[in-house]
């Protein structure tokens, strides 16, 4: 009895610990992201920047697109003999540290192709650290613990918002920019301090491989492993599925503001509106894929990720503001709120898609390879966004997004039915 007992019990610390560990892993992941998305558009913007401008600032982020191609040596190589993952994860989160806390002291009139290679830069290691944050996080949860384990990760994901979206730009109008980006950048440091707690999930580097395998083989399992019909569904449903919200929000703040609402408003009501939504929708969204399963989850939280996107439609029609009044204050927060519940639950079991679809042998490589065709929309189709909305206005770009949602929702009827309870 006592042995039954204490067995029980250390599963228990074991699969808390996971969770714990996926919390800090989707803190890091978001961070760099984030400031990215949301940090950097709204400086540009108050430094009168143009939108057109801001929209082409999202080319920089393609090394989300692109970090497939350097992910089979992150397979095979260790740096500071700590791991294939830790290494990669301490050595990518102490760079992006020392490039944010430096990105304050330039000016966006005096140095704007500077700041655009920096940000290429903060997406390059940010890409790297989520190459090595997504294979750790696959390889330390066991298939029954991805549903949940993914959706703290993205809950824990979309809370690292709140710092560059609602404490950074409430900062920014009591601190100059410097401050407020070295502060933002210590966020860094729980995650550097996780990643040199934690364990290597598989210790083991693998044998000696020819460079060919190293590069072809991951590609060719996950080809030869459904036929090529196949995977080429499976590829085209994880660029379509998030199409839609993800363009509807590369422009948020910049959005928002031109709404009327100022840095203070966005600042206070992201924070409140948009977490409690998050964190709700995520845990409830691990909770209903442990009893629905993955494929129904995609279906059920793709609508509501879908509908969000109808509140920026919304708030569109009814803005801009001259005066900000408090119905108007609520329906920002709405609009927040919804987002932030439908896109953390779509989010939840997409990327619980793309775990189960990887296969272990190839982890970094595959779940690279799968993420990059997720992020194609929100880097390269996001850079016309800019030009979209100067040129039909906000309301019907926003339209433009809610039916640009629906092809991935559509293939849902090959790549995962609804029958099929996985």
């Amino acid at each position: 009895m006592n042995d039954q007992s204490n067995k029980q019990s250390i599963i228990s610390v074991d699969f808390i610990t996971k969770m714990l560990i996926c919390i800090f892993t989707g803190f890091a992941s978001g961070l760099p992201l984030y400031i990215l998305l949301q940090l950097m558009p709204a400086w540009l913007a108050s430094e009168g920047v143009s939108i057109k401008t801001i929209g082409i600032f999202t080319l920089t982020q393609v090394p989300y697109v692109w970090k497939f191609v350097w992910s089979p040596f992150m397979d095979n190589i260790s740096p500071f003999n700590l791991g294939r993952r830790k290494g990669w994860m301490l050595l990518t989160q102490l760079i992006l540290f020392v490039i944010i806390a430096s990105m304050g002291f330039l000016s966006p009139q005096l140095n704007i192709v500077l700041i655009a290679s920096l940000s290429f830069a903060i997406a390059f290691f940010s890409a790297t650290q989520d190459i090595a944050l997504d294979a750790f996080r696959r390889e330390l949860l066991t298939d029954q613990e991805l549903g949940l384990g993914n959706s703290i990760h993205i809950n824990s994901y979309r809370i690292a918002g709140l710092v560059p979206g609602s404490l950074s730009l409430i900062l920014s109008n009591y601190y100059a920019w410097d401050i407020v980006f070295i502060i933002t950048a210590c966020f860094m440091f729980p995650a550097i301090i996780v990643t040199l707690l934690v364990k290597e999930p598989i210790n083991r580097l693998p044998s000696k491989q020819r460079i060919e395998d190293i590069f072809i083989k991951p590609f060719v399992e996950f080809i030869n492993r459904s036929g090529l019909k196949s995977a080429l569904l499976i590829l085209a449903f994880i660029f379509l599925y998030k199409l839609g919200d993800s363009m509807a929000t590369a422009l948020a703040t910049p959005f928002y503001l031109e709404m009327g609402y100022s840095k203070i408003d966005i600042g206070l009501i992201a924070k409140n509106a948009g977490l409690w939504p998050s964190v709700i929708g995520a845990l409830m969204g691990g909770i209903l894929m442990l009893k629905i399963g993955i494929n129904r989850a995609l279906w059920l939280f793709g609508a509501v990720q879908l509908l969000s996107i109808l509140g920026f439609v919304w708030l569109s029609i009814e803005g801009p503001f001259e005066e900000i009044k408090s119905h108007q204050l609520l329906l920002l927060a709405f609009v927040i709120s919804f987002e932030a519940l439908g896109v953390g639950l779509g989010t939840a079991a997409f990327v619980s898609f793309i775990a189960k679809t990887t296969n272990p042998l190839y982890t970094a490589t595959q779940f690279a390879l799968f993420t990059s065709f997720a992020s194609i929309p929100r880097t390269l189709i996001n850079a016309s966004t800019g030009f979209i909305v100067d040129s039909v206005g906000w309301t019907n770009f926003f339209w433009l997004c809610t039916i640009l949602a629906i092809p991935g929702m559509l293939l849902l009827f090959k790549v995962a039915p609804w029958q099929e309870k996985i």
